[in-house]
């Protein structure tokens, strides 16, 4: 790590939030492999469940025979379609209120859809008697590539919505299209390029899975459970079963990696909890890996065409986009459903531009669910790599240097807060600054020289850059409206008689440190130290009500939320305060931890103290409730835009094709800096991430919808010896609406990198453009003239 100014001030590192470089507190569990997750939930008479999936992309359900599974001497229930229908179950809503068959009933349509449940003595014998259910299908033409899916005679897939003749989802517009086509129309210089971001997967460590627990006394469901957004799936619970949403508790314990994959509710959860009602067990479902990888939720798949208009000297006018976006066969996305593109509204970028316009068509396939908020997959990610793809396409068309045209064209700081041609308003930022900081880091001019002595010598090293700029918070909720929800997130302080605080939060984390983050939030409001706040998450009975984590929105909203509390604590702690001290609150002064009287320091009650008279033996001014405690709830006033610069630098292997990422320099401005350590490591798990699907990751189908991406042998996730030594560096510029001025961080580096890699491999090879993944063969074939097609 490479410690960088902030922009016009002092370092960050002087000024840490709650007490900075903070060691996580939950850490010492996980290393002494005590972590709870949910494969580790173990109750009295607990049965097991597993799925039967179907073999075939697109089919229609001739019959189905159980009787074999049913004899089983350890089978306790087998549920099918039919066995929903009769509850009223088949089909649930998903969070985009499209619906998705719970167990297929009239037909399948993905390789991997769920088709039967079986529930067990244990797991082999679930697994064993899925293998005994006998199921006859009619294949019928599955829908595999997207940009096919609506030509008139293909088939339709959604044929179970009324009405409906096409696999068409939706048709969404952003920007001016008469404005944008009028400056393409003076523009001296036209770029197009056609790119594919391919599908690709979260591949969390921990597989998803659930314990239900339907207790049949007292009519409550306890459901155990890897999910990133637990209040969100009680509420969608209560939808789909008609239990009040105060008869069901959703836990989810210690989470194994999600990165949006535990953000949807999935026909194992539900089955497991159809299997104890039925049994009056508690059931366990599990899926593996292959499971995993072929049905759980995937991201990207973006068909896109770009055009960038610029003048000659390089200054860029205006950019237009059409995409054709595969959402597979239930429209799996977390997105609010007023932008069922997602936040693709970014694709303008980093930059001053005249006019922009995009136009994006969803479509069905015979594909598992995609567009789940897999690392900023609100689009963000997608949009992010066009327009960076489309910067350095011009930059070539021009002969012009990369960081050159950047510079010239990005938003400058005195035009904050910026109005994006798409109706974003950008909060704050130096976007140059950030820019030279990586070219200054990386010792841009001198990598330069060393390229062109490489190439002289027949060498192939390249060159990437990628500035971003992110768009996280899931916003306001007169823009942001999920399932009539909203987007505010609830927090509850409650400081004890002894000084000790606990902090209730309505975020799940899933590896992010929210256990030491929140209490930092907290400790810098009230000067409570760390070690001595609790935070309780991930229990609907135990924490207000909130949506969830994905789209980094944790501190943007629940880290304000947070903030919020815990100014109200203090507020109430100077009413007190001036009671102890018999003078008018008016007449106080905070200092971090303490409240004291204007001019006498000396003079002053701690948050300890008070917490102590608070709870009884204060007599309280008149109006005020003992106790020192509040509630809240935060509802942002608008997104946050953290963004970055990234450098990387590639050599490639002319004979093979063989990509090796040498450095990577990314400097990231996430406006207040919480932990810096925590930081960091984000940073590092999103680069590495990124270099992933820029070089080796993808889900791939052939032709009749076979899976061909099923287990890591053929799914390829970086590895240490696949990434190099991050160099990283950041600017400060607060959010000017946020109460620390927090920006969030843990996607920004999933969306940067990519785009950074593949214009580095670009550069090397002297290729305008190769889709990725970026795989020695596709490299060899792009150095050689060749394509390969997408799958």
């Amino acid at each position: 790590m490479t410690a960088v100014q902030e922009t016009g001030s002092a370092p960050a590192e002087e000024r840490p939030i709650g007490y900075g470089r903070l060691k996580r507190k939950e850490d010492p569990r996980f290393v002494r492999g005590k972590g709870h997750y949910v494969d580790d939930v173990q109750l009295p008479g607990m049965l097991h469940g597993a799925v039967l999936r179907s073999p075939l992309a697109h089919a229609r359900i001739v019959s189905i025979d159980t009787s074999a599974a049913e004899s089983h001497p350890k089978v306790r229930a087998v549920i099918t379609g039919a066995t929903l229908e009769g509850l009223g179950l088949a089909w649930m809503p998903t969070l985009s209120m499209d619906t998705q068959a719970v167990l297929a009933t009239d037909k399948v349509r993905f390789q991997g859809q769920e088709v039967a449940f079986i529930v067990a003595d244990d797991h082999y014998a679930a697994r064993d008697a899925v293998e005994l259910i006998d199921v006859e299908y009619e294949p019928l033409p599955p829908v595999i590539d997207a940009r096919r899916a609506l030509d008139p005679d293909t088939p339709v897939i959604r044929d179970d919505q009324e009405g409906r003749t096409d696999n068409r989802i939706f048709d969404w517009e952003a920007g001016d299209k008469a404005a944008t086509d009028e400056v393409f129309a003076r523009a001296e210089l036209v770029v197009a390029q056609n790119m594919l971001y391919p599908r690709v997967h979260p591949a969390p460590l921990e597989t998803c899975g659930c314990v239900a627990d339907m207790d049949p006394v007292d009519g409550k469901l306890t459901l155990w459970s890897t999910t990133q957004a637990p209040h969100a799936h009680r509420t969608l619970y209560a939808m789909v079963a008609g239990l009040p949403e105060h008869k069901i508790r959703v836990v989810s314990p210690d989470i194994g990696g999600g990165f949006g994959n535990k953000v949807p509710i999935y026909p194992g959860y539900v089955c497991a909890v159809v299997g104890s009602i039925l049994t009056k067990k508690p059931v366990k479902w599990v899926e593996d890996r292959s499971e995993n990888l072929m049905s759980t939720g995937f991201a990207r798949d973006y068909h896109m065409h770009g055009e960038i208009a610029a003048t000659r000297e390089g200054r860029i006018l205006a950019v237009r986009v059409k995409v054709l976006a595969d959402h597979g066969a239930f429209n799996g996305t977390a997105q609010p459903s007023k932008f069922p593109a997602g936040f693709f509204h970014v694709f303008t970028g980093s930059y001053d531009i005249e006019a922009a316009h995009c136009a994006v068509t969803g479509v069905y396939t015979n594909k598992a669910p995609g567009g789940v908020a897999y690392a900023c997959s609100f689009r963000v990610t997608e949009a992010v790599y066009l327009i960076e793809r489309l910067v350095d396409c011009l930059a070539d068309e021009l002969h012009t240097d990369p960081a050159e045209l950047r510079m010239r064209n990005l938003i400058r700081p005195e035009q904050f807060p910026y109005p994006s041609k798409t109706g974003w308003e950008y909060d704050s930022g130096d976007y140059p600054a950030t820019l030279r900081k990586a070219l200054d880091l990386a010792g841009y001019d001198a990598l330069r020289r060393e390229q062109a002595e490489r190439r002289a010598r027949g060498e192939l090293m390249g060159i990437g850059l990628s500035f971003f700029t992110e768009t996280v918070g899931a916003g306001p909720r007169r823009q942001m409206d999920i399932l009539g929800l909203g987007m505010a997130d609830g927090c509850e302080l409650r400081v004890h008689p002894t000084g000790k605080a606990v902090v209730r939060i309505s975020v799940q984390t899933q590896g992010q440190g929210h256990e030491t983050t929140f209490a930092q939030i907290v400790a810098e409001e009230l000067g409570i130290p760390p070690e001595d706040i609790e935070v309780v998450h991930g229990d609907t009975d135990q924490t207000p009500f909130g949506l969830g984590t994905y789209g980094s929105r944790s501190t943007p909203v629940s880290g304000a939320a947070a903030a919020v509390v815990a100014r109200k604590v203090r507020d109430k702690a100077r009413i007190l305060a001036g009671a102890m001290m018999e003078v008018s609150p008016d007449d106080l002064e905070w200092e971090k931890g303490r409240w004291f009287v204007r001019g006498d320091p000396t003079a002053a009650r701690t948050i300890q103290e008070i917490a102590l008279a608070a709870h009884g033996v204060l007599e309280l001014p008149e109006g005020v409730e003992g106790h020192l405690e509040a509630t809240t709830v935060y509802n942002p006033p608008n997104l946050t835009f953290p963004y970055g610069a990234y450098l990387c630098v590639v050599d490639v292997d002319p004979g093979t094709g063989v990509v090796k990422v040498r450095r990577f320099v990314a400097v990231d401005d996430c406006g207040t800096r919480i932990n810096p350590m925590i930081i960091e490591g984000q940073v590092h798990g999103g680069l590495a991430d990124g270099v992933g699907m820029a070089l080796s990751e993808i889900i791939s189908f052939d032709e009749d919808g076979n899976c061909l991406s099923g287990s890591f042998m053929d799914y390829l996730v970086p590895t240490a010896l696949e990434v190099p030594a991050w160099e990283l560096g950041y600017t400060v510029t607060p959010s000017p609406h946020h109460p620390i001025g927090a920006k969030g961080v843990g996607e920004s580096a999933t969306v940067g990198s990519p785009a950074a890699v593949v214009n580095a491999v670009m550069d090397a090879i002297g290729v305008r453009h190769a889709d990725m993944p970026l795989t020695p063969g596709r490299v060899w074939l792009a150095m050689h003239g060749g394509v390969e097609a997408p799958q």
